[in-house]
C-alpha cells in the first residue's frame, strides 16, 4: 500500500504559509493512498498559478503546463493510456478564464479525468488582481473601486454542460476533502471538484473564518445528489449558508467507452504497426 512517505518529494514547498493548497495537497495524497493507487499510476496535470507548483509536490507523474491548457492535457493522457488515474489541477483563473472553453466540452465528452479547482477567488501568484469567481465589490489592485461583474458560477456551467459528477471541497475541511476526491477519482467519466481554498495574502474576504460560519454539508442534510433539478438549485446558493458535498452524480458512458478501438487494452500497448489504412484512405480520398 502507498504510504504518505513515498509519496512525499525533496523539492521545498513555497506555498504562503496558512495557504489553502496545502489543504488540497494533503486531501490528494490521502485519496491516493485510500484507493490503493500506484504512485507510477496516478498523472498530475496542473497549468499556471500557485496550484500549479502540486506537481513538484506529491511523487506521481506530473505534467506543468501552459495557462488554460489543463483539461487538454489530461484528456489526451487519458485517451493515450486509459490504464492511468488522471487528475487536473487549476486555479480558478487558470479554469474558469482562457481555460473555460475547455470544460463544457471535457463535459459533455464525460472523459474520464477529474478536474480540482482551487478557487481562492483571486490570481494569487500575480499578486492579488480579481479573477473570475472574484465576488461582486471585492476590492483588489486591479478593482478599487470594487469588482462590478457577476462572478462566473463554476458548479452551474458544468450541470449545464453535462458533466457527470460535480462536488465542492473545502480545503479548512481535509477529511471531507479527502472523501470527495476518492469518489471522485474512483468515478467513470468527468468529475469536477470546485475547491474553496483561502488566500491568505491576497483575498481578505473570502477567508478560514468566512467560510467557517457559513459551510455545511450536504450528506448531512440527507441530499439527493442524483436529483438533478436540486443539483442546480443548490448549485446556485451562496450567502449565509454555503453547501459542499456532491451535488450531483450520475453514471453514463465515458468517452473511452464510445470508441471500440479505445476499449480493452491501452491505447498505448496496442501494436500499431499492422494496421491497414488503405480501405480508410480510400474513403476519405
Amino acid at each position: 500500500m502507498t504510504t504518505m512517505q513515498e509519496l512525499a518529494t525533496p523539492v521545498t514547498n513555497t506555498w504562503c504559509p496558512g495557504c489553502g493548497d496545502f489543504g488540497i495537497l494533503m486531501a490528494f495524497k490521502r485519496a491516493i493512498m485510500e484507493l490503493g493507487l500506484e504512485p507510477e499510476k496516478v498523472v498530475a496535470v496542473s497549468g499556471i498559478g500557485c496550484h500549479g507548483k502540486i506537481t513538484n509536490y506529491v511523487n506521481v507523474n506530473g505534467l506543468h503546463v501552459i495557462h488554460g491548457r489543463v483539461l487538454p492535457a489530461a484528456s489526451a493522457v487519458k485517451l493515450a493510456n486509459s490504464e492511468l488515474t488522471v487528475v487536473g489541477f487549476a486555479g480558478d483563473g487558470d479554469a474558469y478564464n482562457i481555460g473555460m472553453g475547455h470544460l463544457p466540452h471535457a463535459a459533455r465528452r464525460n472523459h474520464d479525468i477529474n478536474l480540482v479547482v482551487h478557487n481562492n477567488m483571486i490570481y494569487g501568484l500575480t499578486t492579488g488582481q480579481a479573477s473570475p469567481t472574484s465576488m461582486r465589490g471585492h476590492r483588489t489592485r486591479t478593482t478599487p473601486r470594487g469588482v462590478f461583474e457577476r462572478p462566473v458560477d463554476p458548479l452551474s456551467l458544468a450541470l449545464a454542460s453535462g458533466a457527470s459528477f460535480v462536488a465542492r471541497g473545502y480545503a479548512g475541511d481535509v477529511r471531507h476533502l479527502t472523501g470527495l476526491l476518492v469518489e471522485a477519482m474512483a468515478f467513470s467519466g468527468f468529475a469536477l471538484v470546485d475547491v474553496l481554498q483561502p488566500c491568505v495574502s491576497w483575498n481578505r474576504d473570502q477567508t478560514y473564518e468566512f467560510y467557517g460560519e457559513r459551510i455545511y454539508k450536504l450528506e448531512d442534510e440527507g441530499y439527493d445528489p442524483t436529483d438533478a433539478a436540486s443539483a442546480r438549485e443548490k448549485a446556485l446558493a451562496w450567502g449565509e449558508r454555503i453547501p459542499i458535498g456532491v451535488f450531483y452524480r450520475k453514471e453514463r458512458e465515458a468517452y473511452l467507452e464510445s470508441f471500440p478501438f479505445l476499449e480493452g487494452e491501452a491505447l498505448v500497448r496496442k501494436a500499431l504497426g499492422d494496421i491497414d489504412i488503405s480501405e480508410l484512405l480510400k474513403e476519405f480520398s
